[in-house]
């Protein structure tokens, strides 16, 4: 085990761990079984040692095992579609609270991805009707296979669309966490060269995307639209918002205190 970890160092901040997690997984056990059965000898030994060298190549860990854990449930990932990350949480939260104050029944998610957002609001609101759309075809894949996991089908509706394009039907609220990184920033390896970079970057500057979905919310009318964003992102967007007259936007911040998205309440009956 020490041996694996010295391979983790340098694409890892917890190569122990991680070495112990990847273990588990070869062995199909959970990792307190490791500690109980730390002499036994390891089965298929060339199998764990090519889990630990896809991993010190920098691919992450949730490729690996085909799984995030995220929220209050896993869901199934793979290369093409990107690894939720815990801020999004956050995201899910302040909608949550909308919809529950709100009473609204019919939302819609752009870039569904792996199906988070989706299939956590789902699962907290049983009578929630979404359509979750995504421009790429292996996204709209796994996010099927979570939505049903969970068995959210009657609920949850994926389309193939650029942004809101192919949604007919009336929705009160708009929830995305949309590409919004610089297409000349550097981002480390294990999201470079793994994550896919449709789901990664979004335009030269980084917030065309986020603006487009601003501009097309308020055109349908649609009252809500909440979205995650770059940590540099607040002042262009709220001066954009501004031109566009939007009223009211709220941004939220993350954890660790960085800007990391904002609500828009665009008022009843917008054109």
């Amino acid at each position: 085990m020490s041996k694996a970890a010295l391979q983790l160092k340098e694409s890892c901040e917890r190569p122990q761990f991680e070495a112990e997690l990847l273990l588990a997984y070869h062995l199909g056990k959970e990792r307190t079984w490791l500690m109980i059965h730390d002499r036994d000898e390891v089965v298929d030994i060339k199998g764990f040692e090519e889990l630990i060298a896809r991993r010190a190549a920098h691919e992450p860990y949730e490729y690996i095992v085909g799984e995030v854990s995220f929220y209050d449930i896993h869901l199934a990932v793979e290369l093409g579609v990107l690894i939720p990350r815990p801020e999004t949480e956050i995201l899910i939260d302040l909608v949550a609270d909308i919809i529950e104050k709100e009473r609204i029944t019919r939302i819609a998610e752009i870039g569904v991805g792996s199906g988070a957002i989706s299939v956590v609001l789902a699962r907290k609101f049983p009578q929630l009707k979404i359509v979750a759309t995504d421009i790429c075809d292996t996204p709209l894949k796994v996010a099927a296979q979570n939505i049903a996991k969970y068995g959210l089908q009657e609920q949850i509706a994926l389309r193939k669309s650029n942004l809101i394009d192919v949604v007919r039907e009336p929705v009160e609220l708009v929830v995305s966490n949309p590409p919004y990184i610089a297409e000349d920033f550097l981002l480390e390896s294990n999201v470079i060269d793994y994550e896919p970079k449709e789901a990664l970057f979004g335009g030269r500057v980084g917030d065309e995307l986020l603006k487009q979905i601003i501009v097309d919310v308020k055109k349908r009318g649609i009252r809500w639209l909440a979205c995650e964003m770059g940590y540099d992102q607040k002042a262009p967007i709220a001066d954009f918002v501004k031109e566009v007259g939007v009223q009211s936007i709220n941004f939220y911040k993350d954890l660790a205190g960085h800007d990391r998205g904002f609500v828009i309440d665009f008022g009843k009956g917008v054109k």
